[in-house]
């Protein structure tokens, strides 16, 4: 049975709050940023999730080594507490979120070039029409 696991971190970027949701699936971490705005509720988040989640764009996956946590209560409390204290999110992710955005900027390019080129052809056939109802003598 493979494992799934998530997690969504939110933390303040001058000037607006920001969320980061990590997928880990098959030993592939995929990532997603999700801009807020002003600093969100616990709720708000909650709802968030809960309405938008499989709408999120993750970035492509990229290979990754996953840690094998203990099951000892207290030995989360103090992961989720040194979580807390460390700001930022990790190397891994910052990693898919560029490759995310490089991306996004050629798939962007692509879709602007091929604008451009039908706007050209659209000019052209106006003018090859154009050209054809003056040689007509109307």
């Amino acid at each position: 049975m493979d494992k799934m696991s998530g997690k969504l971190t939110v933390y303040f970027e001058e000037p607006f709050w920001v969320g980061v949701f990590e997928r880990i699936s098959d030993g592939k971490l995929s990532v997603c940023k999700v801009t807020f705005g002003k600093e969100p509720k616990d709720y708000e988040i909650w709802d968030f999730i809960l309405k938008h989640y499989y709408s999120l764009k993750f970035s492509a996956a990229v290979e990754t080594r996953i840690k094998q946590t203990a099951d000892n209560p207290k030995r989360r409390q103090r992961n989720a507490k040194k979580q807390l204290q460390s700001s930022g999110i990790g190397t891994k992710s910052q990693q898919a979120l560029q490759m995310q955005r490089e991306e996004m900027k050629t798939e962007r390019r692509q879709i602007s070039r091929e604008q451009r080129e039908s706007e050209k052809q659209r000019q052209f056939d106006l003018k090859q029409q154009k050209r054809k109802e003056k040689r007509r003598g109307h």
